[in-house]
């Protein structure tokens, strides 16, 4: 039997041939440790108009596991076309998404080994086929590269849980457990994971809890969240299988419904009379309110020894937990035996106040542009608004007076005093209306929705402007418009219905900051700012209530409306960099703003001594002394009536492949990523004159993202796939389908075919004109109207001599049909 040619198999021949069996041959089990094919991310979602689509998903040919979730090699295939080491660098670049140490590349006649570590004396190396390291060789090369010792190495091996439904922890998510887990066995107490908003924070917090606890290195463990719902939909979901052995640090229990329907009783560890806390439990998860307060008496977690918990995990960690006079700080510095572990979207860094310098620098960092450039996280489009009073300021006549008779202060008022210092109301309606409009435009007027305003009374006026923007849905029902704000009990009532996927009302809410962090939106697809937003950390949580994606009610992104320039933070290198420690206070020095340093005002400045009057609805169950300030204390407001206020300016801008937004249209993205996949008119039409199923080069084009029909749409003209590529990417002019079949028609190619086939060759022809049909050589096609009344299929094939002859008479009319093009 003749030696097999390799030249002749496909990638895929190759892996199942002669890779797959050379690892297996290495030690390697099929079942538990060779993944193939290994999708790990989900492909970024591209908007331009009208457009949203996915690009493509990245995978690796071979991911080698050590045990469940620990990755310690990956392979990358080539058909024996290429060089042994021709798939390297694409590996490398995938190991290092993925944090594998160890990559290979094979074209079927031996391996090219990579080590990342730098442990080898050569850093690459050709092996042949027989010679791939087994599983133990690279385990013991690994535990090396980590410095694990014994002892160690067994809290790391610990198993992830699994629930038998599929479900395992993305690329992401794996890293930062395993980095967590690995620094924790090395004696690391105090640890900061970084997680942009709806990335899977408490999914991540759980593997590592649970891993930790099956181990039996951590015992007993406290969870800390600074509101109720966090607490409620951590046990019910993702701390589900700590089952009896879960109790949550509250006076009372509750009822609650889990996300499959069932409900679930949550037991509390606190005696309601006597505000005990039982200490057989093992999982606690509590609000830090609940558990401490300003007197003594209230400071319940003084009950249990300071040795009580082995490990604490504070989510929202930036809340203030980095500050030495903030409640959080006072339960871990009582338990700063424990290890403590830090999550948060957005490290807390400000000249006074410092996460890094309490927690250390973060063990993994997985910022808000990673998210959405693998496809986790929904983009954003931002439509950038500006008013003529913004722009133009306003300064009253001498004397003037406002509605209310107070005498207005003489001075020019700008877009940073408007609904602080000066109201116009007519500048509340245009928001109020253009926010209105959007909607409206859209097509759906359902879509949920926050417009975050200056304060509470803000926040009230605008509720107010978008009732009568609306008055027809809102007869329909009353709470489609509604305001959430820490003073408003009916409002706040409110909150778990705005943010449940299932509930239609609310559809617009309006707020001041109770909205901006900690809230789980799943199905926000439109945020408003009508406010400063002076500080990044605020900026990053707002951005923040819209980036997760919701398959089922099908948001893939989400807008921002910007009325007040807040969204030029997305141009500050900060607003997605690495966290950077700018606070490093002395042995001496405070980690908390010193007296006389004044409160946060609106986002702006050190942080405030206490929560603001929108965070009271957080407390449970003994509310802190927070109190509304007297009306004296506010800054002085002046209404002003009948100033008009219109818009003058708009613009529209999407986020481009490197995570910049840029001002777009579809036509313009659509030229660009042509243009990269095809360097000149001569290459696409190389292409385009080779490909036998030109619906293949459609295909092609949709996986980078470029969908045809809403270009032709854009473009404004209803013309082939071809000609819309050679024009839209280079500059062609195009022909009409219909010109294109009278080009046919004139050159009469149909004679040598007898009347029936010339009869289906027709047809078709009329089908391409009239839909623009594209893969007329699928024997699919002859089961339509009008083919399906010619004939069965295989009748219709049998008058071209069969399928083969068919596919030839189709390709030679669409040479025809393109012949001369471009």
């Amino acid at each position: 039997m003749p030696p097999l040619d390799k030249t002749s198999l496909s990638e895929r021949d190759i892996c199942t041939k002669f890779i797959t069996p050379a690892l297996q041959e290495a030690g390697w089990d099929l079942l538990s440790q060779i993944r193939e094919q290994v999708y790990f991310t989900k492909g970024r979602i591209i908007v331009r108009g009208k457009l949203v689509t996915r690009g493509k998903a990245k995978f690796a040919d071979y991911i080698l596991y050590y045990k469940l979730n620990i990755p310690i090699a990956l392979i990358e295939a080539k058909d024996n076309s290429y060089p042994v080491g021709g798939g390297m660098q694409q590996g490398l670049e995938y190991a290092a998404t993925l944090d594998i140490p160890f990559v290979f590349s094979s074209n079927g006649d031996a391996f090219v080994f990579h080590d990342r570590t730098g442990q080898c004396e050569k850093r690459e190396v050709e092996l042949s086929l027989k010679a791939f390291p087994t599983p133990d060789a690279l385990w013991q090369k690994y535990r090396a590269w980590k410095g694990l010792a014994p002892a160690q190495e067994e809290i790391v091996l610990q198993n992830y849980h699994d629930d038998a439904s599929g479900k395992e922890p993305r690329y992401y998510q794996r890293i930062a457990i395993n980095k967590t887990i690995e620094a924790i066995a090395k004696g690391q107490n105090r640890l900061l994971l970084v997680m942009a908003t709806g990335t899977g924070k408490t999914y991540t917090a759980f593997q590592i809890i649970w891993r930790l606890w099956k181990a039996k290195r951590k015992k007993r463990i406290l969870y800390l969240a600074d509101r109720n719902v966090l607490i409620d939909q951590t046990m019910v979901n993702d701390f589900r299988p700590f089952g009896k052995t879960m109790a949550k640090l509250s006076t009372s229990s509750k009822t609650i419904e889990r996300e499959d329907g069932t409900e679930i009783d949550l037991p509390t560890a606190m005696d309601k009379k006597h505000r005990r806390i039982d200490t057989s439990y093992e999982m606690y998860l509590g609000l830090y309110q609940a558990i401490t307060g300003p007197e003594e008496r209230q400071k319940l977690f003084r009950e249990l020894s300071p040795d009580f918990f082995d490990l604490i995990v504070i989510d929202e960690c930036h809340r203030g937990s980095a500050a030495e006079d903030s409640a959080w700080r006072e339960i871990l510095d009582y338990f700063s035996s424990a290890t403590q572990i830090g999550l948060t979207a957005t490290p807390k860094e400000t000249e006074y106040v410092s996460n890094i310098h309490y927690f250390g620098k973060p063990v993994y960092t997985y910022s808000l542009k990673e998210g959405i450039g693998d496809g986790f996280l929904a983009p954003y489009k931002v439509v950038k608004v500006h008013l003529d009073v913004d722009v133009e300021g306003y300064r009253p006549a001498p004397g003037e007076t406002d509605k209310y008779g107070q005498e207005i202060e003489d001075r020019i008022y700008n877009q940073k005093d408007y609904d602080r210092n000066l109201v116009i109301d007519r500048r509340t309606q245009r928001v109020a209306r253009k926010v209105s409009e959007f909607l409206k435009e859209s097509g759906d007027r359902f879509q949920k929705t926050i417009v975050f305003c200056v304060d509470v009374e803000h926040a009230a006026r605008m509720r107010q402007a978008l009732i009568n923007e609306n008055q027809d849905l809102v007869q329909r029902n009353e709470r489609y418009v509604m305001r959430i704000t820490g003073d408003d009990d009916a409002g706040t009532a409110q909150l778990g219905n705005f943010i449940d996927p299932e509930a239609t009302y609310p559809v617009i809410v309006t707020t001041s900051r109770l909205l901006s962090t900690g809230v789980d939106a799943q199905t926000c697809r439109l945020i408003v700012l009508d406010r400063e937003v002076g500080s990044m950390t605020e900026f990053k949580q707002i951005v923040g209530r819209g980036t997760r994606v919701h398959e089922d009610t099908k948001k893939y992104y989400f807008t921002l409306i910007d009325f007040r320039k807040a969204t030029n933070h997305f141009a500050d290198p900060d607003f997605d960099g690495e966290p950077v420690q700018i606070y490093e206070p002395g042995e001496n020095d405070p980690v908390a703003p010193p007296d006389d340093v004044p409160p946060i005002v609106d986002g702006e400045g050190p942080i405030p001594p206490k929560p603001s009057e929108d965070e009271r609805i957080l407390v449970d169950p003994t509310p802190p002394d927070i109190t509304i300030p007297p009306d004296d204390s506010q800054p002085r407001k002046y209404y002003i009536h009948g100033h008009e206020a219109s818009v003058i300016a708009e613009r529209v801008e999407y986020l481009d492949e490197y995570g910049k937004l840029v001002t777009e249209t579809l036509r313009d993205y659509s030229k660009q990523t042509l243009r990269k996949q095809y360097a000149s008119l001569d290459a696409f039409l190389k292409r385009w004159n080779s490909a036998e199923r030109k619906q293949a080069i459609i295909e092609e084009l949709e996986s980078e993202g470029i969908l045809l029909e809403p270009l032709a749409d854009e473009v404004g003209q209803d013309l082939d796939p071809f000609d819309l590529i050679c024009h839209v990417a280079f500059d062609q002019p195009p022909l009409t389908r219909r010109e294109r079949v009278e080009q046919v028609r004139k050159r009469d190619v149909f004679t040598k075919y007898g009347k029936q086939a010339r009869a289906v060759l027709e047809a078709l022809l009329q089908k391409y004109q009239d839909e623009g049909v594209t893969n007329l050589d699928d024997p699919q096609i002859l089961r339509v109207p009008p083919l399906d009344a010619m004939g069965t299929p295989l009748e219709l094939l049998k008058t071209f001599g069969g399928r083969p002859g068919f596919e030839r008479a189709v390709h030679e009319l669409q040479s025809v049909l393109y012949q001369g093009a471009a």
